[in-house]
């Protein structure tokens, strides 16, 4: 396996853990270990922030066009923004 192909796995587990840590935290009546999951959701997502960028320098992943102003306006209108 290629380390493109290892970085794009950890990247999709990592998208699926932070959905699943929402899922817990919305979910969660204790206080403390609502807190905790938080805490680890926080790190996962910095974590899948900081393997993102280091994918995007090397190559392995090209983000999708930027939006337009106007798209941004118009869903912004959408939600009552």
């Amino acid at each position: 396996m290629q380390e493109k192909d290892m970085v794009n796995d950890v990247l999709t587990m990592l998208k699926s853990s932070i959905k699943e840590y929402a899922g817990v935290i919305t979910e969660a009546s204790n206080g403390q270990l609502r807190q905790t999951i938080q805490q680890i959701r926080n790190n996962c997502e910095a974590f899948q922030y900081d393997l993102y960028k280091l994918a995007e320098q090397k190559g392995y992943y090209k983000p999708a066009q930027p939006a337009s102003q106007s798209d941004i306006m118009q869903i912004k209108s959408q939600f009552g923004g």
